[in-house]
């Protein structure tokens, strides 16, 4: 199915192929208040209380969660979390950091497509897309997750806040040169964004509000989680990142993937005599939606 606005574009299994290993390392964390942010705002009960409308017995779906970078770190305030994806390294590395937080016992990992749902995966109390919905059918997926939800439940959309700057000012090291870096891919992979099989010139599709409004749900309400905290980042980190993206997943390199990877490091080892880089974490940015009769 294609992305709304890309017709020439049909999702693909190969679109974060190879990426799933290097996700946690690469990517940037969310702000480190989203947790206490989601609690307070959809009222979870942090004690679990047994028989609560929230805690022991409340469920969240992360569809879309790749290693469940969300899913896990909500984990302790839900009596089960089910975390959606089609990709099979992201589903083995959420079951393998589930296993470490040691909530294995209260997550479940489903290897679909969100198209494929419901799936006889029951009904939430909490839905959550976390920098996942422009990859899917949305109106489709927003309609089908409306009605795995119970009255009043809560869809939860959680992104970087994109119209944020993060300042370099007073960087203890040189931030990672991402310029080049994106240069380096296109000399690689060509002018045009890869995604999967196929490619994205006008990039992913924005306009969430509209989709989530014509599904039916009430709201939103948004709310912005600060960021803005200094992380050290070396080279393996930078690395990683870039390998954790769809645009420039492992698998698009073909066998130039080791020679791509050195030239990558070699632009690193330019921009940092040390081997090691700053940056700051980026604000988080959640729209909170309600399944509610209007």
């Amino acid at each position: 199915m294609a992305a709304d606005g890309e017709d020439h574009w049909e999702w693909d299994d190969t679109l974060f192929a190879g990426a799933a290993p290097y996700y946690a390392r690469g990517r940037l964390p969310y702000a480190p208040g989203l947790v206490d942010a989601l609690a307070e705002v959809l009222e979870l009960d942090v004690r679990e209380a047994e028989g609560a409308e929230f805690g022991g017995r409340s469920r969240l779906i992360d569809v879309g969660c790749g290693p469940g970078t969300l899913a896990l770190s909500l984990a302790h305030l839900f009596g089960e979390v089910v975390g959606v994806d089609p990709d099979e390294g992201m589903i083995a590395e959420a079951e393998r950091g589930a296993v470490e937080r040691s909530v294995a016992e209260r997550a479940r990992w489903v290897r679909a497509r969100a198209e494929d749902l419901p799936g006889d995966l029951g009904t939430f109390d909490v839905a959550a897309f976390a920098q996942s919905f422009h990859w899917m059918d949305r109106d489709r997926v927003a309609a089908t997750v409306k009605g795995m939800l119970r009255p009043g439940g809560a869809l939860v959309h959680v992104s970087d806040l994109k119209t944020g700057e993060r300042s370099t000012d007073g960087l203890p090291y040189p931030a990672p040169p991402f310029a080049a870096v994106d240069e380096l891919v296109r000399h690689y992979l060509g002018p045009v964004r890869r995604a999967g099989k196929g490619v994205l010139p006008q990039g992913t599709p924005g306009g969430e509000a509209a989709v989530f409004a014509r599904a039916g749900f009430a709201g939103p309400r948004r709310h912005v989680v600060p960021g803005g905290q200094l992380l050290e980042r070396t080279v393996d980190d930078v690395v990683a990142g870039v390998f954790s993206l769809s645009s420039s997943a492992p698998h698009l390199f073909g066998n130039r993937r080791d020679r791509f990877e050195a030239d990558l490091r070699g632009v690193l080892r330019e921009a940092s005599a040390s081997g090691l880089f700053s940056e700051r974490v980026p604000s988080t940015e959640v729209f909170v939606w309600r399944n509610e009769e209007r």
